[in-house]
């Protein structure tokens, strides 16, 4: 396989296409049918310092000195050749993640309007003058941290290089990115064609590998100023301990477990596509999937009934299918998931869909599963489940639906669901989560909105002009003049 004249068994430093120092490979496979797609380079703590070294050089270099408006017009090119490679990039992403064909679109599209939109705003950031003692003048400058690192989850590969890669190259910081060892093809496609649009050598590198390796190597490196990381609590925490030893500022988005709250007072029918899609979108596997639904007795019957019906009708299989569900990534995620499964022995199913008759054998398959009645302690209701698996838990009151919202350690996404005003504005600013939504969920992707959580499901920000700001640091420049 040679997507896009892309070797897969090598790493992208300073500009070419170079062997990994230890001449290792790793396996990739393809989760509709578990059969060997390619191989991948096993980057190591030597190329990973020679990625550092490469985007040191490029800031010393050309990329250093680019101004705002150079920087947008290669972001530009890049989303352009994006578009320009949907097809090859999506079908890609479709078979390397697993993810039905048509949300592999929307992911290439949404890498290429995170570069549209960073490119408009890369001479957007304005630094500001502030009034103070009578001969001086004082003023801020944002300026890029340098080099940045950056590691990436295998669910969206292509959508979260461009929040993060994105935001970063247009503050003028030169990258090292550290896809994840099971979905990084797309990844190293986008090096190509940056390098094609004129991003100069050393600004984006690429390293795969193992994450206790090339990632742990990248996360406590002192050439990297700054880290960016999106994945596991567990390893969220290894990433900001080892950036603390050099004093490094990290982003992380680490997961969630976001509840919808569905009011007597909604419009049942406008919720019920967002009910459902939120939470089996990309099978599940998404850090913002609303896994937990929550329901006013007064509609609870309904809606219950008419998630089942949506339920049942759902069809896992091939991604390339381009059914409702693809395949998780690995049939180590299917494990995972099949365990959560289990311990809902106890509860009530209210509706499956169905894994297709002629999907492989082979293939990391798991019927979508909708519990209903389901208590908030319990640990579907708890616990990051990470697979098609979603739980609808009854409420009575405002005060009952906020603390079981707020009842876990997450707080990522919410979303309200009701035609009360005051209500909406209360629950918006008393839910412990980085964005709420009104009678909607998710917002289309919402690449100018602003991104990440509280607890366990992180800090800092991303998407948006707080990306940008996240991506630079501030110069305080004040001069006496008389």
């Amino acid at each position: 396989m040679r997507p896009l004249g892309v070797t897969p068994e090598q790493c992208f430093i300073g500009g070419v296409w170079t062997e990994g120092a230890s001449g290792e490979t790793l396996p990739l496979t393809n989760p509709s049918d578990g059969q060997a797609l390619c191989a991948i380079a096993r980057g190591s703590a030597e190329d990973i310092d020679r990625a550092v070294q490469a985007a040191e050089g490029a800031m010393q270099g050309a990329w250093g000195r680019s101004t705002a408006v150079e920087r947008s017009r290669i972001l530009y090119k890049i989303g352009q050749l994006v578009l320009d490679n949907i097809d090859a990039l999506a079908e890609l992403e479709a078979l390397d993640v697993g993810k039905p064909l048509k949300q592999a679109r929307a992911d290439v599209v949404a890498l290429a309007r995170y570069m549209e939109f960073y490119a408009g705003a890369a001479d957007k950031i304005h630094g500001a003058t502030i009034p103070y003692m009578d001969g001086y003048t004082v003023y801020t400058l944002r300026q890029p941290h340098g080099v940045t690192g950056h590691i990436v989850p295998w669910n969206y590969p292509m959508q979260i290089i461009g929040r993060s890669v994105g935001a970063a190259l247009a503050m003028g910081n030169a990258c090292v990115l550290k896809p994840a060892e099971e979905a990084c093809l797309t990844a190293l496609c986008f090096a190509e064609l940056a390098h094609r649009a004129g991003l100069p050598a050393g600004a984006l590198n690429v390293v795969p590998g193992l994450g206790a390796e090339a990632g742990a190597a990248l996360a406590a490196h002192e050439g990297v100023h700054h880290i960016s990381f999106t994945g596991s609590v567990g390893v969220g925490k290894l990433i900001q301990q080892s950036a603390g030893e050099n004093v490094v500022p990290v982003t992380l988005e680490l997961g969630g477990k976001s509840p919808q709250l569905v009011f007597d007072d909604a419009d049942i029918e406008a919720a019920l596509p967002f009910l459902v899609n939120a939470g089996i979108q990309n099978a599940g596997q998404t850090c913002s999937a609303s896994s937990r639904i929550l329901v006013q007795r007064g509609v609870y019957d309904e809606v219950v009934a008419k998630m089942a019906d949506r339920y049942a009708a759902l069809r896992a299989g091939p991604a390339m299918d381009d059914l409702d569900v693809g395949p998780l990534v690995s049939t180590r995620q299917k494990d995972i998931v099949e365990g959560f499964l289990k311990q809902g022995a106890d509860l009530t199913i209210a509706a499956q869909g169905q894994v297709v008759s002629d999907a492989p054998a082979g293939g990391a398959y798991v019927a979508p599963t909708l519990f209903e009645a389901v208590n908030a302690d319990h640990a579907l209701a708890q616990d990051e489940i990470f697979g098609p698996v979603q739980v609808i838990i009854p409420f009575d009151t405002e005060q009952e639906a906020l603390a079981i919202a707020n009842g876990t350690k997450y707080g990522l996404v919410a979303s309200v669901w009701s035609a009360n005003g005051a209500r909406q504005m209360r629950l918006a600013k008393a839910l412990r989560a980085g964005q709420v939504f009104i009678n909607n969920y998710g917002a289309g992707g919402g690449v100018e909105l602003p991104f990440g959580g509280t607890g366990l499901s992180g800090h800092g920000r991303e998407k948006g002009f707080e990306a940008l700001y996240g991506f630079s640091t501030l110069k305080t420049v004040a001069a006496l003049h008389g």
